[in-house]
């Protein structure tokens, strides 16, 4: 009897893909027929290790032995040092397991991602998947929102609302049709998770709205998908139809007597349809205007029916939860930040990528312990949480601890756990009128204070930064930034002040412009 195949992972995770994962895996393929060795080439997620991709595994008796960054010219001489068996080589890494960046994680959400074949649902029940929603099924979708509720789950979208509130909303409402919507818009800078998660462990999220669509009573679910996600798509879509032809959803989940529907739908690459209330409009085939509320979307939403909108991670913590336990996951975080959070960390860094921990870990031990500081070398002088309308904090505020409400104490948030990194050389005055050439730019033009207010904003910051007038127009740029927090229709236009106002105040000297020089004649 022939022994089996060796198994080596090669992710297919598009950051790898993006560095050479491809040709990777094929050196892999035409190396191990030309040496006549049984392989089985499993294309994986990312472990998040983001540089060190591509990084390959082999799985050995010991356990799976991480190589990277592995590129196509270096495959020849990996298994020349026995790489199969998971040899001694300059870019072995050791057991994947035990490197630093993994061990010190509390991987919940993520724990399969990067570990199995995403598409293979034997692999993923193999994992413990399936197992929170055969829970579910045993209960009452009342008795469900109620784990759900004392979980302390919030939303991980970025307004952190408790996750469990907004599901019994819809569950106590009445109407022949309700509709869970997973809002897959993720179009922070710095953030990635959600991507991650449809390209590494698609089954988690599909299994979290199933769960939800039998809490409040819910037959049909869309993922509205951002368009610049093209793998992703490919693999929610193959995801879909296996879980279908498996009987796992559908017109029976699992053999019960609940039916969920699920489709995937692309957005056009508006940023607005973060909004829950724009990506309804959105959804329904309108322009994607924001709605003024009330009425909720938990009451009117999707074509004027209850709808649950929640963010990919909120859908994907609730299989834990419903198999492990409320009480087991609010015993990780802190204060009324309970469970992990799966931190998105770049910019200029020398180990930036996808860390799941616990609420309550500091900026600092992010950036610095994790992160290894910036790539440059230089010194960090600010940072950016919570996405591009996030407040920019100082060197000397990174000891903040990753919480909703430490957060917002310091006139910052959270947002969707997006980290981006700045060093010394970074134009403060240049990053404010960034932000409100940002929102000129993706505002859905409901409401003035947000389509004028921005475009008055980037003109003001042109005078600023030329030097003209710059006290006066400083007390504009103050002004401004307060009709906009206060007047704004939705978050776009009432948060943009927010890393405008950080950035004047924690870096006043960025806005001291001189005049600009004339022009010779």
């Amino acid at each position: 009897m022939s022994a089996a195949p060796v198994r080596i992972f090669v992710p297919i995770d598009a950051a790898a893909l993006s560095v050479g994962a491809e040709a990777v895996a094929q050196a892999v393929a035409s190396e191990a027929v030309a040496r006549g060795l049984s392989v089985e080439i499993v294309r994986n997620g990312s472990r998040g290790m983001l540089w060190l991709e591509p990084m390959v595994e082999v799985e050995t008796n010991e356990g799976r032995i991480a190589y990277g960054p592995v590129a196509a010219k270096d495959v020849a001489s990996l298994f020349d040092a026995g790489f199969a068996s998971g040899g001694a080589h300059a870019l072995r890494l050791g057991k994947t397991d035990e490197l630093d960046w993994m061990k010190r994680q509390q991987r919940l959400t993520f724990e399969r991602v990067g570990v199995i074949d995403p598409l293979s649902i034997a692999e993923y029940r193999a994992h413990g998947g399936f197992k929170g929603l055969e829970k579910a099924l045993a209960l009452t979708g009342g008795e469900i929102v109620e784990a759900v509720k004392a979980s302390g789950l919030r939303g991980r979208g970025g307004a952190g609302f408790p996750t469990g509130i907004k599901w019994k909303t819809v569950h106590d409402a009445r109407a022949e049709q309700k509709y869970i919507v997973c809002n897959a818009d993720e179009g922070d800078s710095g953030t990635f998770a959600d991507r991650m998660l449809f390209e590494g462990d698609p089954y988690l999220v599909i299994e979290g709205m199933a769960i939800a669509a039998i809490a409040v009573g819910a037959t049909r679910g869309y993922i509205y998908l951002r368009s610049e996600y093209p793998h992703a798509h490919r693999m929610l879509q193959r995801a879909i139809l296996k879980a279908e032809a498996a009987g796992l959803i559908g017109a029976s989940v699992l053999g019960s007597e609940h039916a969920f529907h699920l489709e995937v739908r692309l957005g056009a690459g508006a940023y607005i349809c973060g909004e829950e209330t724009s990506l309804l409009e959105s959804l329904e085939g309108k322009r994607a205007i924001v709605r003024a509320k009330p009425p909720l979307p938990a009451l009117q939403g999707l074509f004027g029916k209850p709808t649950v909108v929640n963010n990919v991670l909120s859908f994907a913590a609730v299989p834990w939860i419903l198999d492990h336990g409320a009480q087991a996951y609010a015993d990780y975080g802190m204060g009324r930040s309970r469970g992990t959070l799966p931190i998105q960390l770049g910019g200029n860094v020398r180990r930036g990528g996808l860390i799941e921990l616990a609420f309550g870990i500091s900026l600092r031990e992010i950036i610095e312990d994790m992160g290894g500081g910036t790539l440059s070398g230089r010194p960090i002088r600010a940072v950016q949480v919570g996405g591009p309308l996030g407040a920019y904090l100082t060197a000397s505020q990174l000891d903040v601890q990753m919480d909703y409400e430490a957060l917002a104490a310091m006139r910052a948030m959270l947002g969707h756990g997006g980290i981006v990194v700045f060093d010394d050389s970074v134009d403060m005055a240049r990053q404010a009128r960034f932000a409100f050439e940002f929102c000129a730019k993706e505002s859905c033009g409901k409401c003035t204070p947000c389509r004028i207010g921005a475009t008055r904003g980037v003109e003001t910051m042109d005078r600023i930064i030329a030097g003209t007038e710059v006290p006066k127009n400083i007390a504009v740029l103050r002004d401004l930034s307060k009709l906009m927090t206060d007047a704004s229709l939705c978050a776009m236009g009432g948060l943009t002040p927010m890393p405008v106002l950080s950035a004047l105040n924690h870096f006043p000297e960025d806005f001291d412009r001189p005049p600009l020089p004339l022009a010779a004649e």
